[in-house]
């Protein structure tokens, strides 16, 4: 079938991005699924930072690829043996396609599937190959979604369903920023009530940790990031303390005010001095935990004897270490009860023209979350 999408030529292409336009919009043709895939039409995508890291190349990616991987949408076809869903289910897209097989998936961490991972990496869905032609020849998918287009062809590993009352666009959130933010405080640094959690980076992912401190009974949540307007509106979500990053004494105003460093921080902001903050903010005996993916090339210097004399624990979350089968749906339950307003993070709705745009307020650190209605 033919269907419009936002595709990506090139990489590093020079902001502004209304002006370079690295995603241009074009009719490709979309191959039927095949065995254990799903046939999607598109109905919300959010713009994430991962989205721009892919454009800008800080995270390089075969091209063309048709972006997108935070989405969410209906069910239009069945591939063969795809028996427990039917045309019409409201699903959430996952950007890790678990095999269900391999080590990390048993061992019941889905977001580490090795086979997940090398398709992702290639541009091809778990099951090989691709599915997306411009003029005849083939087009990557972006890590097994692709969902900046009107419907998608992915594994029904991709795909988790979801209640038909919620929105899609509030949906959408939960594929990426919601699992990500969430799924890191509360299953990667399982934060306990009284402790005190900070917030490095406040986009999407952020904000969600924010959130989940929140939720978690933290008894300070402070948030940092270089935009004041960011962080008032922390203060609104339940922040209890914000400071500027760009504050030449940044570091010693969060130590002294919480008594000489967070029990836990989180860096959101996929940069190193991002993580150096974050560490130097976490208190002796204290875990910093990293969400951000900033460009493989960056090294962070850790100092050793300080790792080993305070006790330190240094951590990654990927997806928020979370299994998407169970964690999305409590996620899911937790907003429509109030404690998790993911839907107060929506800061506007683009159409396909507006999509270069939209990335560049992304990069400008204006936006929270953006969706594509395509």
């Amino acid at each position: 079938m033919k269907i419009k999408a936002a595709v990506l030529h090139d990489i590093g292409r020079p902001a502004p991005y209304a002006q370079s336009k690295p995603l241009t919009i074009e009719e490709v043709e979309l191959a039927a699924p095949g065995p254990g895939e799903v046939l999607v039409r598109v109905r919300a995508a959010g713009l994430c930072h991962s989205d721009l890291s892919v454009i800008n190349g800080d995270r390089p990616r075969p091209t063309p690829m048709v972006l997108g991987h935070e989405a969410a949408g209906e069910i239009v076809e069945l591939g063969q043996g795809v028996t427990d869903l039917k045309p019409g289910d409201h699903v959430v897209m996952v950007f890790v396609p678990s095999c269900g097989r391999c080590l990390p998936c048993q061992e019941g961490r889905p977001a580490l599937c090795e086979p997940g991972a090398v398709a992702n990496t290639a541009g091809e869905l778990i099951a090989g190959g691709r599915r997306i032609t411009l003029r005849g020849k083939p087009v990557n998918h972006h890590v097994g979604v692709s969902a900046f287009a009107e419907y998608a062809v992915m594994s029904r590993n991709s795909v988790i369903p979801i209640d038909r009352a919620l929105p899609f666009e509030e949906a959408a959130l939960f594929g990426c920023a919601v699992l990500t933010g969430v799924g890191a405080v509360v299953n990667t640094g399982s934060v306990k009530p009284g402790q005190s959690v900070a917030v490095v980076g406040l986009g999407g992912v952020g904000l969600n940790a924010l959130l989940a401190a929140v939720l978690s009974g933290a008894e300070r949540v402070v948030a940092v990031d270089l935009s004041e307007q960011k962080l008032a509106f922390a203060r609104q979500l339940g922040a209890t303390d914000a400071f500027n990053a760009g504050d030449a004494g940044c570091v010693e105003a969060v130590r002294q005010a919480t008594g000489g460093g967070v029990h836990m921080a989180f860096e959101m902001a996929g940069s190193v001095k991002a993580m150096d903050l974050a560490y130097r903010i976490t208190r002796r005996g204290g875990t910093t935990v990293s969400a951000g993916l900033s460009n493989p090339q960056h090294m962070w210097p850790l100092q050793h004897v300080n790792l080993v004399a305070e006790e330190r624990t240094v951590k990654g979350s990927y997806i928020g270490s979370c299994v998407p089968t169970r964690d999305l749906p409590r996620y899911i339950n937790l907003y429509r009860r109030g404690r998790l307003p993911i839907d107060r993070l929506l800061s506007g709705r683009v159409g396909f023209d507006g999509l270069n745009a939209a990335f560049d307020e992304l990069a400008a650190g204006k936006t929270a979350r953006q969706v594509l209605v395509p």
